[in-house]
């Protein structure tokens, strides 16, 4: 498909050169990202196609990821990109992250650190802010709620062993499994991963609740601590 017709609308293409046309006979498969958001956005602006914006908004975001990570104000940033057209498109984002996301629901037994990988890899992999996860399990290990403890900055997440484990208590765990993302994109723990593991699985076996697992996840790839055998190595520190 050629883009770039100066002057010229998508209406005034060749049929089967049109985004929406071509989604119907040929599949959404068949799209390029650029025509994929010219369907959202539907118009373009003058002197422009929906297709052209739609590869600015790639070009000015840094492609696809950078349209997942961006706010609403830079999307808004490019021009003929108004609220509307916003909302649309990060609607669509949130809408295919979603249905990324593997059902993890109430009873569900955990078999891998890969379930879990594959449940919060699409949520989770282009926040610019870390967010730090508890699972909570039953005596089986089947799925009792999962919760969000703690929001951070780019580099760090603050999170205290009362906070995590005043949840488990409150929903009588036997078990937990910890999990957090690396907004990088790279998951290899730092050392205060490491600490912060240490503690929690130190506080867990006072309160009588088993630490599981603590996942990190990045773009596309994850470490898990239990896979590794770092579950109960990960260095000492202070409960308190």
């Amino acid at each position: 498909m050629r883009a770039g017709k100066v002057g010229m609308g998508i209406s005034q293409w060749p049929e089967a050169e049109r985004p929406r046309e071509r989604l119907f006979t040929r599949g959404a498969t068949a799209l390029s990202d650029a025509q994929l958001l010219a369907i959202l956005l539907r118009v373009g602006r003058r002197q422009s196609s929906a297709v052209d914006v739609g590869m600015e908004i790639l070009r000015h975001l840094g492609g696809i990821g950078g349209l997942a990570r961006c706010g609403l104000e830079e999307l808004c940033s490019v021009p003929g990109i108004g609220e509307a057209k916003a909302a649309q498109i990060k609607a669509a984002v949130e809408l295919g992250k979603r249905a990324l996301a593997s059902p993890l629901s109430k009873g569900t037994k955990i078999s891998s650190s890969r379930d879990l990988f594959n449940h919060f890899h699409s949520t989770l992999r282009d926040l610019r802010h870390e967010i730090f996860k508890v699972v909570l399990l039953d005596a089986k290990h089947a799925i009792l709620r999962e919760a969000t403890v703690s929001e951070g900055s780019l580099t760090l997440s603050i999170v205290h062993p009362r906070e995590v484990f005043s949840l488990a208590v409150k929903e009588s765990a036997a078990a937990v499994i910890f999990l957090h993302n690396h907004p990088s994109g790279d998951p290899t723990p730092s050392h205060e991963d490491r600490l912060l593991t240490a503690r929690l699985v130190s506080a867990g076996e006072v309160l009588g609740i088993r630490v599981l697992d603590h996942l990190v996840i990045g773009d596309g790839r994850y470490v898990s601590f239990a896979d590794q055998g770092w579950l109960y190595q990960s260095g000492s520190a202070d409960t308190a």
